[in-house]
């Protein structure tokens, strides 16, 4: 087969290195990709947001497959364009991808469904929110309608906080994703992620994890993209797993499809576990980032296989095999983030950081005069599996020493819930 990756971040290095180790695949490409994509595949120059483009080069190399890797392209459409021109393409629909693309959508999609997930108001007007703010009160939280990169949620934990969140939003902080708000319950529990390969009738359970979204350490610190993940999350045992299935998976297929618009792609749950049970606080229409790179260092089978099967409609006779060991990604990310980046600084070390098994997918790296530099907030994510949380955690560490960059930092305490549970026995 002939794949087409699109995306050039830590989430495609691990799709490209995972889709790499398959016997089907013949040629990979991959548009814009990166340095460490750049391994597994030939890199072309390709106008994403221009499909006709995109496809123009799908047939003139006989692609087989486009997997789609970052959410924006498939909020656009992409997924539509492509198909409409014969294309086969892993990535839902723009009217599925309505999930992730709109919050205020899914919240209604929640509330019409019976989908268990925060209270919440939707504002298209600043003065109405910060009156339903002001009536709420605080904690609260703050969230931009649209896609902002993972950077438009507010966890208000006092009403000036809040109140400022909302200015900023419909000041044009995040652009034309903050013309409108959702405002939600402050929700308490523990967050998980959970992932579904979904192909418009069937959804098949895809594995767990747990995502660091602070800067820093121990949880503190502005929302990011993501510091770091671990996979599995002790959270998600199969009880929760199945409730999960059954009250927020299965009933947002059967939604989505009511809508006529049944989702196929990857369908990305994440989670608060609360005393109540599971609540959605937000979907996701595409690998997360860095959860994928834990996911694909734990998955035992053939991932081109399975994203065929989604394609074809086919996952119904599908099963997905993991492997006992745990995984863990911590994210290398330069200087400033998540403010402005400082960008440029040279990268050295990757080779010695990865000779004891860790493998470093990168997710904003350039190559400079024949240096490795960094091009991006987030920079590398540096992955080691081991037989608990905690041994994965030492090797991740341990690469990471190893790394000479001194314009980049990190979170120290990526896996911290689970390693306690480790040591407590709880």
């Amino acid at each position: 087969m002939n794949v087409l990756l699109l995306g050039s971040g830590g989430r495609e290095h691990a799709l490209a290195w995972k889709i790499a180790a398959s016997p089907l695949l013949t040629k990979l490409y991959a548009s814009p990709g990166n340095p460490g994509i750049g391994r597994f595949a030939e890199l072309v120059k390709l106008d994403i947001a221009d499909h006709s483009t995109v496809a123009a080069f799908c047939q003139e190399k006989k692609i087989d497959l486009v997997v789609v890797g970052p959410e924006g392209p498939l909020v656009a459409g992409i997924a539509d364009d492509l198909r409409a021109w014969g294309i086969r393409v892993f990535g839902p629909s723009r009217a599925a991808a309505r999930l992730e693309g709109s919050k205020g959508f899914t919240k209604d999609l929640c509330a019409k469904f019976n989908i268990p997930t925060a209270a919440y108001g939707r504002f298209a007007d600043l003065a109405a929110a910060k009156a339903y703010v002001e009536k709420t009160g605080a904690p609260i939280v703050i969230k931009a309608d649209g896609l902002a990169a993972g950077k438009g949620v507010t966890i208000a934990m006092t009403l000036e906080e809040a109140l400022a969140a909302l200015d900023a939003c419909f000041d044009g902080a995040f652009g034309a994703a903050g013309a409108e708000v959702v405002v939600e319950e402050y929700l308490t529990g523990e967050e998980a992620s959970f992932f579904c390969l979904c192909d418009g009738a069937t959804a098949l359970p895809f594995g767990t994890a747990q995502d660091h979204k602070r800067v820093g350490d121990g949880d503190t610190g502005p929302n990011t993209g993501g510091m770091g993940a671990y996979s599995p999350a002790p959270v998600m045992t199969p009880d929760m797993t199945e409730r999960t299935m059954r009250e927020i998976v299965e009933p947002t297929m059967r939604g989505m499809a009511n809508l006529g618009a049944p989702f196929a792609g990857i369908l990305f749950a994440g989670l608060m576990i609360t005393d109540q049970g599971p609540k959605l606080i937000e979907y996701n229409t595409r690998f997360g980032d860095p959860e994928c790179q834990v996911l694909m260092m734990r998955l035992k089978d053939d991932l081109l296989v399975l994203l065929n099967a989604a394609v074809d409609g086919q996952l119904a006779h599908m099963s997905a095999r993991w492997s006992d060991d745990a995984a863990l990604t911590v994210v290398m990310a330069a200087r400033g983030y998540p403010g402005t980046p400082e960008k440029g600084s040279v990268i050295r070390g990757l080779d010695e950081a990865a000779s004891d098994g860790a493998e470093i997918f990168h997710a904003g790296t350039a190559i400079n005069g024949g240096a490795l530099v960094a091009n991006g907030g987030r920079v590398l994510n540096v992955t080691a599996t081991g037989t608990t949380v905690g041994e994965a955690q030492k090797k991740a560490y341990a690469a990471i020493d190893r790394i000479d960059w001194p314009q980049g930092f990190c979170r120290h305490d990526i896996g911290w819930r689970a390693v306690d549970r480790e040591q407590t026995g709880k």
